[in-house]
């Protein structure tokens, strides 16, 4: 009799045991987690809408955009997982944004900015287990997790209906997407290709902000903080050739590497202490780094707007370092709270010859002081995990305050393809050990 009050005893503590677990965390629902997390595994970093990078009319009228308008962007994945979940944006909304519905699928032939998919893979995205949804003003939405394996390095597409489109001229996107979308008018979240006498096209993407995949749990992310030479100015239209893809390449190809994915939080015009085009780089931490899972490393490149559109006196000048020092320290400070490892990249060089400012308007001897100051304190202060010498790798040999001939994209502050391909030669996979 007392062997079976014990066993009644045991019996009874398991299951009332597994009824708290099932009540606080329901694991019948997450059973595919066991082995596996959720992490970005591309990401763009979400910004106003600038007035010229508003959609085309008709699709863009006076106190609306995007009427009854499909919208198809494609993106490239940084790593592979069996599951997906999208996000989409709505935080510089002044209204609230009603999806009507979305789609994902391959693209045809797996290639970026193009307007084809291959029907047999189309997937209808849900959110909360409904096929629409209505973003509130400032928030951010994320799908049902997708039944939708994706592999290193692919691409997808993404297609979204708006059937009242989003009130105001106030909408989210990232226009330095240097990926084609398309966009049209009606219902054609599942058409083999988008149709239409009004059938349009730009380089921006809309709405969409993050791809997160279900992974193995030792996969990890790097963030990318920066301006247009991370968005990738001088790279080329739908080549994902920006120098974090060429990166992730090399990540790829080395196992102690390839379980990590590369996210680019950058925007062109960026500055770490003023608003500009985004919000400035202290002010966004918390969204574009903080705010996604499995984070393990975020890279801090950015700064030569603000030492280019500072004042060239010297006061001005010497405050500007000061003051990104400073704004260098609150982020590593930040960051190192939430155990991720904080890599530095120097600035790299901003004038033309002679500082000639027709042929590039940010040279100045005063701000390549500033430039010089600042990349010292980047090498040699201590207050980075890591340091990469982006300004080392690509500079001219004889001139430091230039860009290396081959490595110039023509503007003397952004470098071209090779100069991009040549930083992620030059980065060492050791940062990441």
């Amino acid at each position: 009799m007392a062997f079976q009050s014990i066993i009644f005893l045991f019996v009874f503590c398991i299951l009332g045991l597994f009824d708290q677990i099932d009540a606080r965390h329901p694991l019948s629902a997450r059973w595919w987690q066991n082995d596996n997390k959720w992490i970005p595994t591309w990401g763009s970093m979400p910004q106003l809408t600038e007035p010229a990078n508003l959609p085309s009319p008709p699709f863009n009228q006076t106190g609306q955009v995007f009427y009854n308008s499909t919208i198809r962007q494609t993106i490239h994945t940084s790593i592979g997982g069996s599951k997906i979940r999208l996000y989409f944006s709505n935080a510089f909304g002044t209204y609230d944004l009603p999806i009507t519905a979305v789609t994902v699928a391959l693209p045809a032939n797996q290639t970026a900015g193009i307007n084809e998919i291959q029907t047999r893979t189309v997937k209808t995205v849900t959110f909360s287990g409904s096929a629409n949804y209505t973003v509130p003003q400032g928030a951010l939405v994320v799908s049902d997790p997708i039944d939708f394996a994706v592999s290193p390095q692919s691409i997808l597409t993404v297609t979204m209906y708006l059937a009242d489109g989003q009130q105001s001229n106030y909408i989210t996107s990232h226009p330095g997407s240097r990926t084609t979308s398309w966009y049209t008018f009606g219902n054609q979240v599942s058409a083999a290709s988008l149709s239409g006498t009004s059938l349009a096209s730009a380089a921006h993407w809309y709405f969409l902000s993050t791809i997160e995949v279900l992974a193995p749990k030792d996969s990890r992310a790097v963030i990318m903080v920066g301006d247009s030479i991370t968005d990738g100015r001088g790279s080329d239209t739908d080549k994902n050739n920006r120098w974090p893809d060429l990166l992730l390449t090399k990540l790829q190809k080395s196992p102690r590497t390839s379980n990590i994915a590369v996210i680019n939080e950058a925007a062109g015009g960026n500055r770490l202490l003023n608003d500009g085009l985004g919000p400035n780089g202290l002010s966004r931490i918390d969204r574009d780094v903080l705010s996604h899972p499995g984070v393990e490393y975020a890279l801090v490149f950015i700064g030569v707007n603000d030492i280019g559109t500072a004042s060239t006196s010297s006061s001005a000048q010497s405050s500007t370092a000061d003051r990104l020092i400073a704004g260098y320290k609150q982020i590593i400070a930040r960051l190192h709270s939430f155990d991720i490892t904080v890599i530095g990249a120097t600035i790299t060089p901003m004038s033309a010859p002679g500082f000639n400012v027709t042929a590039q308007a940010y040279g100045d001897p005063e701000r390549e002081k500033t430039r010089n100051k600042v990349n010292e304190w980047i090498r040699n202060s201590g207050a980075y995990d890591e340091v990469v010498d982006f300004d080392k790798w690509v500079r001219n040999g004889t001139d430091v305050s230039q860009l290396a001939g081959a490595y110039n994209s023509g503007d003397w502050l952004h470098p071209n393809v090779a100069g991009y391909q040549k930083i992620a030669d030059t980065f060492p996979l050791s940062v990441f050990d």
